[in-house]
């Protein structure tokens, strides 16, 4: 993408922080009270079980220390929104490091209070300057929180939806987030001005190349919630099932914008 068009909007660094922090929490606080035989159950996530997922969780973290015991790269090389692009590279070796977690840490909640132990310490010793070295490249230790944000809030959503019942709460932060990172990213894979995509009340992008409205409503609007936003731009749910089960309200002939979904995987 050319740099103009890899422009990220800023992200208060302390909301950031409290965003990623409270959501892990709440994902702790529903870890605590699942049963052995809800930690076996499948989710949509291919073979992982719950256990599994929660495992990830934790590694979505714990990504952050790996990054910290490595040396500082001179400087920063990668923008936010490298980061959705970038996911789908490392899949097969995730999967396998995410098995080996869970077998090695058989008690979750356990592990996750580990995790956020050593989280805490690690953001209260290092600046939010400090660059780290990613799967999407050099980005300072800020930027990459914004990601760790969308991990949190997309794995919340798959464990919502693997346990009957379970309402792991969404932190507003974390989702708002999540669901600017991810409606920019479509922006800059499909740049223009002719359809205006929203995700109220956070976000609202235009794409698509063709003739740009100044005024008034736009022809091509797609309009549709935050979290199912977030399941379109990650592959959780299709276009077409979305649109059918009246999740998206889309009109004009740009509106359809199913071709460029998912964005990450």
């Amino acid at each position: 993408m050319p740099p103009a068009q890899k422009r990220a909007r800023s992200y208060d660094p302390a909301k950031t922080r409290a965003a990623v922090l409270a959501q892990f929490g709440n994902v702790r606080e529903a870890v605590r009270g699942l049963t052995p035989e809800q930690l076996a159950l499948p989710t949509r996530l291919g073979e992982w079980t719950v256990r599994d997922l929660v495992a990830h969780i934790g590694m979505a973290l714990t990504a952050i220390h790996r990054a910290l015991a490595l040396p500082e790269p001179p400087k920063a090389d990668a923008v936010l929104l490298d980061w959705p692009f970038a996911t789908a590279t490392n899949a097969a070796a995730i999967d396998e490091f995410t098995r080996n977690l869970a077998a090695e840490h058989p008690d979750a909640e356990a592990y996750l209070a580990e995790v956020e132990q050593s989280l805490r310490a690690h953001l209260e010793e290092h600046p939010g300057t400090r660059i780290l070295q990613t799967s999407a490249g050099a980005m300072s230790l800020d930027d990459y929180l914004v990601t760790r944000a969308v991990e949190l809030v997309v794995h919340t959503d798959d464990l919502n939806a693997a346990v009957p019942g379970l309402q792991v709460p969404y932190d507003r932060q974390a989702l708002a987030a999540a669901t600017r990172l991810l409606a920019d990213a479509l922006a800059a894979k499909a740049p223009g001005g002719s359809t205006e995509v929203r995700m109220p009340p956070y976000a609202v992008v235009q794409c698509i190349e063709g003739p740009r409205h100044t005024r008034g409503t736009p022809p091509n609007v797609v309009e549709t919630d935050p979290l199912t936003w977030i399941r379109l731009a990650t592959g959780r749910v299709s276009w077409k099932e979305a649109v059918e089960e009246a999740k998206v309200s889309a009109s004009g002939e740009r509106a359809d914008i199913g071709g460029l979904l998912p964005l990450m995987s």
